[in-house]
């Protein structure tokens, strides 16, 4: 961390008449290893550091963002004249918390991100030799620091090692791509994602025509935070304010399947984080204990507003953005049941395993195409479904929950399992 700049960036703030400031930087070493066609295409190591300053002078707030080395002056120069154009706000920052955190995750050399890439694969075409891979695996190392004229001083540093490989397969006209990855701290694991995209390359042996009805649907833990992406938007308390949330009233009530426990864990996964963009240590909350709502998650300010604390989630959405309620992960407690049990359990439906488009709104209305999917007929995957929509809706359908699997996942900052939903209709090209 450039320590010097932070400090000064303090220092020539309050000596330029801010009544208060905060220092928000975060410094990333990101080192990828590229593949293309099978083969190694190149390593790269990329540095980079934003800076981010927000004062406040004569009551009003202003924010001003640096990239890479920056003179002090001139950034709180830049601030003073932003916070002319604004209201005047009250100062809300974390103070006297100088905790020293923990880094997280250790690095990777190059040479093992290669070995890792050239085995999954070699797994994968040992199987399916006419398949042409193309992926990048990463190690990428984030220092933040957040420091504050009110005695704050936070920061740690985050390693975490990435994946994401895809398989393209051409026969004739026939085109498909099977993508999967992983997030971890420590160690990825090339044969657990060989394996996934051999199963997909497995049932898609064939494509079948898709049913053109209302039918129970099976979410892959890769398909299903779709329908995680409008549950958390419903329990954003800024959402909840503005009234825009259908659950702003319904804290105490049912709200989905009983089968359903959500919450977040500051310790959990390759997604941990300490404390939040305000310097708020972060903290383990339960949204929704079996099918009950808890919890709405919340800023500073978004919580002073409803009357409730701090959660623990003010992030920034990009560095030019003041904090606003975020998450940092998301979980779904898991149920039992491998993903080939529920298949066999769910008896006759459809596979979603990739979409395309965005998913639904806060509104939980939603129509996807499907990119990568399967019929599912007597418990078994009979072949690959093109050219299929599937709709309905995400509240409806997590009220309506058949069954949650136990191959909980990360995909993305999202701990899921696959699961079973009824009551959405579903599509197909070749039966309209």
């Amino acid at each position: 961390m450039t320590n010097d700049l932070t400090e000064q960036l303090l220092e020539v703030a309050m000596k330029s008449g801010a009544t208060a400031a905060e220092v928000y930087q975060s410094r990333s070493l990101s080192k990828p290893v590229f593949f293309e066609a099978n083969r190694l295409k190149q390593l790269e190591s990329n540095q980079s550091t934003g800076t981010a300053l927000r004062l406040w002078y004569e009551g009003r707030p202003g924010l001003t963002v640096a990239n890479g080395p920056v003179e002090a002056h001139m950034m709180v120069e830049r601030a003073i004249a932003l916070s002319k154009l604004n209201q005047p706000e009250k100062v809300e920052l974390t103070s006297n918390s100088q905790v020293v955190y923990p880094d997280l995750g250790e690095s990777i050399p190059a040479e093992t991100l290669v070995d890792w890439g050239k085995q999954t694969i070699a797994l994968i075409r040992d199987v399916y030799p006419d398949v042409i891979c193309n992926g990048d695996w990463e190690c990428d190392i984030e220092t933040t620091r957040l420091m504050n004229t009110q005695g704050l001083d936070s920061h740690y540093t985050d390693t975490t090692l990435s994946c994401y490989i895809s398989a393209e397969w051409v026969r004739g006209d026939d085109f498909l791509s099977v993508a999967d990855g992983q997030t971890e701290r420590g160690k990825l694991n090339p044969e657990t994602v060989a394996q996934q995209i051999l199963q997909r390359l497995n049932w898609a042996q064939s494509n079948v025509a898709a049913p053109n009805k209302r039918i129970p649907v099976l979410f892959t833990s890769k398909a299903a935070d779709m329908l995680w992406g409008t549950l958390q938007a419903a329990l954003n308390g800024k959402l909840v304010l503005e009234g825009a949330s259908p659950w702003a009233e319904r804290i105490g009530k049912s709200v989905v399947s009983p089968s359903l426990t959500i919450y977040q864990d500051p310790e959990a996964g390759p997604y941990s984080c300490p404390f939040d963009d305000e310097g708020t240590p972060t903290k383990s909350l339960i949204f929704i204990q079996d099918g009950i709502l808890e919890n709405f998650y919340c800023d500073r300010t978004t919580g002073n507003q409803l009357g409730i604390a701090t959660t623990g989630n003010g992030f920034r959405p990009s560095l030019s953005s003041y904090p606003t309620p975020g998450l940092f992960n998301f979980l779904i407690k898991p149920g039992n049941g491998s993903l080939l049990e529920l298949i066999e359990e769910m008896d006759n439906g459809l596979i979603v395993d990739q979409i395309l488009g965005d998913s639904g709104g806060i509104s939980g209305d939603f129509s996807i195409n499907i990119d990568l999917g399967y019929l599912v007929e007597n418990g078994q995957v009979t072949g690959r479904i093109k050219d299929t929509m599937v709709s309905g809706n995400i509240y409806t359908a997590l009220k309506q929950l058949v069954k949650l699997g136990g191959d909980a996942d990360w995909n993305g900052s999202c701990y899921t399992s696959s699961l079973i939903v009824d009551g959405l209709s579903s599509t197909g090209k070749n039966n309209s």
